[in-house]
């Protein structure tokens, strides 16, 4: 039999695999699937877990997840720049490449973000002439081998069509790049002579206005760039620093257009007269080598700053000041490894690898956002941190925020530190901001769910922690009180008819700010959802006078609900209204995958809902889900109307706003029901594929939600409340980085088939435990939550005391009952 189970494992040129016994064969196949799934059986943790994650995820079909090199909230973000659906940078179907490019944005939709100052490797300039070497992007684009990708935490490798192999890793502010030229280039004439260029361009084409200087003497390649954000207003810019290391310097220069010369070795592009765009001139600098030494490898660092060229050469010569690729690479592993470290899981036995890269790649992407830019803001002087690339908070607040907070805690402190530094030098909190820019406002006040979210979780760590909670009532109380100017950025619109109407009026008179007169059904439940968030910290706060304004306010929504609006055989949904009360119409159906999905975007025909339909925005009251379900007839009504929403066609999962509903039986005692439908989603919706999400990852939400759910829970964000279904794995804990406590959930009764994925009872550190639901107690203080199985639904978690807590109900989140 050895020498069957040889001829399995490898490549077997002798007579052991003939002689096998075909029933040998496939008693050791059975042995041999036995050891492969017996390892899935241990605790898996830290640097344990990285061969599970898989950054290629989400790389395709729009997924625009970065695939590259990245620190957890890193800066610089190395990867190859895909030519189509590389919003991401690279795109596992992206055709070819046009460069290496240091910073990026994951998972965003829309208009490419950043991928600032490409560079591209050569291996010789075709009869040795320079201008035979190719400068403009649209001519060196190149396709790659696809079976060479390699990606990884902290690591990212291919090789092109020229035989280029193309490894890339980073510090925090640093790009390090090492290329490996063939010995025989591929090209007519081609001599061993690398040119490595630097372009002026990013991937949205948006420069404009950039500079970049040679020196001759070092091939060092520095410059600058004015560009746009991606989904926002405004200009930033940004600085570069590159050296090279591994071959003597043969020539150097600059290049514009399709030309490139040795002389002079700076350059400066803006806009003319003749109104040419910029961004299409190609423009920016070379550095050529003699033939290249021990492996035929040059090194590439490239530092970025937003503060100045001096301050991104620092960067690079700090933080990777000799080169050494291995050792930066195998800092970036362990620096992944210590932020995955709070999660171990016991998977299980028969528990598929593919459940477990889902799981770990899903908890990976949830680091890559937002970017810790601390001491790289030029907009004002703090010792504050400053993250940023928070693309958007209305997609981030349902689950990526929450994760944080459970994982490491200090980090999502430090970024609620950020968003309030913002709104005291900028006078509002963003609910989109990158590159130093305000974004576009998507709905309503969101940053507000999030500070709410910390604030009833983690109040007193984070005061301890700098969080200053008196400032941040303030700036809450900003976006429920000032309406801004420009509310297409910032704040929120319509709030004289929001006090006054009750709620936002469809073509609403608004002459105090400017925005898009649009979403009067999405902005109206919004807000009512954002001031309920700010009646708990104004109770908590003992400020009882806008505790009472702030609950009521958060029960305008009803005055969009259309009691005997029809669709589908059901009644009552969320309808636009004008300012002189009347109703308006909107199938409930639009905007769905059913009836022009795409009509409701950012634009000003983008009609009442945002991004959704009446019938999904019809289930959003998070904070008071019992009136809600009273309103649409009761339990039995409640779960068949959601029910249908998830089987119908109607629910798009890959839109973040369809994360609740997947939860929402909780609230009419069905937990079994959620169950049910996170183990569709997850793999229908959710795998290993390289387009394994349904949407845009939006910097994670995608991946966020699969962890959470994966782990047993899920948040209503912006209450202490956390859904429980049973683990994907037999056993999932969580330290605390702050408390040193570890949570721990447990199934009994596990099957890896998932059959048994109801929760027949519960105990809490041996206790019978009864909710549907925990705080986030259980992740502070630690503890076991066992959770016993079966195959069928039973009353667990099922009667009125058990459900979570809404304000209309006894379980009052915020002292004040609505109704």
């Amino acid at each position: 039999m050895a020498k069957c189970f040889r001829s399995l494992l490898v490549e077997d040129h002798g007579k052991s695999g003939a002689k096998c016994r075909i029933n040998d064969r496939f008693k050791m196949l059975a042995a041999l699937a036995a050891i492969l799934t017996a390892q899935y059986a241990f605790a898996q943790s830290g640097s344990d877990v990285l061969p599970f994650i898989d950054p290629l995820i989400g790389t395709a079909n729009g997924g625009h997840v970065f695939a590259g090199a990245t620190l957890p909230f890193g800066m610089a973000k190395a990867v190859a720049d895909s030519v189509n659906d590389g919003q991401g940078g690279y795109a596992t179907k992206g055709g070819k490449i046009k460069g290496f490019s240091h910073m990026h944005d994951s998972g965003t939709g829309g208009s490419p973000s950043l991928g600032n100052f490409p560079i591209f490797p050569q291996s010789g300039c075709p009869d040795d002439i320079l201008d035979n070497c190719v400068f403009p992007e649209t001519l060196r684009e190149e396709y790659v081998y696809n079976s060479t990708v390699e990606a990884s935490p902290g690591y990212f490798s291919l090789k092109m069509l020229s035989d280029i192999k193309a490894e890339m890793t980073v510090t925090n502010h640093t790009a390090l790049y090492r290329f490996t030229f063939p010995d025989n280039p591929v090209g007519r004439n081609a001599t061993l002579r690398p040119l490595i260029l630097a372009d002026l361009n990013d991937l949205p084409l948006s420069r404009s206005k950039g500079s970049v200087a040679v020196d001759e003497d070092t091939g060092r390649i520095s410059g600058s760039g004015t560009f746009s954000p991606s989904f926002g207003i405004g200009t930033y810019e940004l600085h570069f620093c590159s050296d090279f290391s591994g071959a003597e310097i043969y020539d150097t220069g600059v290049f514009m257009n399709n030309r490139a010369g040795n002389q002079p070795k700076n350059l400066n592009v803006t806009a003319d007269g003749n109104n040419i765009s910029p961004e299409i001139l190609p423009a920016g600098a070379w550095t050529q080598f003699h033939a290249p030494g021990k492996g035929n490898q040059i090194l590439v660092r490239v530092g970025l700053s937003f503060i100045s060229v001096d301050q991104a050469c620092s960067n690079a010569e700090s933080e990777v000041p000799d080169f050494n690729f291995d050792g930066v690479h195998q800092a970036a592993v362990q620096a992944w490894a210590g932020t995955l470290s709070p999660v171990e899981v016991i998977p299980g036995n028969g528990v598929e690898r593919k459940f477990l890269k889902i799981f770990w790649s899903g908890i990976y992407r949830a680091g890559i956002s937002p970017q810790d830019y601390t001491g790289e803001n030029p907009l004002w002087e703090s010792d504050e941190p400053y993250y940023d690339s928070y693309y958007c908070i209305w997609d981030s607040f349902r689950s990526i925020h929450t994760l944080i907070t459970i994982l490491d805690p200090l980090s999502q402190i430090k970024m609620m530190r950020s968003l309030v530094e913002i709104w005291r030098h900028e006078g509002w909190l963003p609910d989109c901001r990158m590159s130093l820019c305000k974004g576009f406002t998507q709905g309503g006040s969101n940053a507000d769910v999030i500070l709410a979210d910390l604030f009833v979780k983690m109040r007193e760590l984070s005061a301890e922690h700098g969080l200053d909670w008196n400032d941040v009532y303030e700036a809450v109380w900003t976006d429920a009180e000032k309406e801004p100017q420009d509310w297409s950025v910032e704040g929120r619109g319509g709030l004289h008819s929001w006090k006054n109407l009750h709620y936002v009026p469809t073509d609403d008179y608004d002459p105090h700010g400017v925005g898009l007169f649009t979403r009067s059904i999405s902005r109206t439940v919004e807000y009512a959802y954002n001031d309920f968030c700010i009646a708990e910290m104004a109770h908590a706060l003992g400020k009882e006078s806008d505790a009472q304004k702030y609950s009521e306010r958060s029960g305008y929504w009803r005055n969009m609900y259309k009691e005997d609006q029809k669709s589908r055989n059901y009644t009552g949904f969320l309808q636009p209204k004008y300012l002189n009360q009347s109703w308006g119409h909107q199938d409930p159906i639009f905007c769905t995958p059913l009836l022009n999905f795409t009509s409701c975007y950012l634009n000003p025909d983008g009609h009442e809902t945002y991004e959704g339909s009446a019938w999904l925005y019809t289930f959003y009251v998070p904070h008071d889900m019992a009136t809600l379900i009273t309103t649409l007839g009761g339990n039995n009504a409640f779960i068949d109307r959601l029910d249908y929403f998830h089987t119908s066609g109607l629910l798009y999962i890959g839109d973040e706003q369809g994360f609740l509903p997947v939860y929402l039986y909780h609230y009419a005692g069905r937990p079994g029901k959620s169950a049910e439908r996170i183990h569709y989603y997850i793999p229908d919706q959710f795998n290993t594929s390289s387009n394994g999400i349904p949407g845009n990852d939006d910097s994670g939400a995608m991946g966020s939600f699969v962890a959470l759910s994966m782990m047993g829970t899920f948040p209503n964000p912006g209450q202490d409340v956390y859904f429980i279904t049973p683990p994907f794995f037999e056993e999932v804990s969580v330290t605390n980085k702050l408390t040193g406590k570890k949570a721990t959930i447990r199934n009994i009764n596990f099957d890896a088939s998932y059959k048994n994925i109801y929760i027949q009872k519960a105990t809490l550190n041996g206790e019978p435990y009864t909710k549907n639901w925990f705080s986030h107690s259980f992740f502070l203080e630690g503890g076991v939550l066992e959770l016993t199985l079966g195959a069928n639904e039973s009353a667990w978690g099922t009667r009125l005391q058990d459900l979570p807590p809404s304000m209309s109900t006894s379980h009052d989140l915020t002292g004040y009952s609505m109704w």
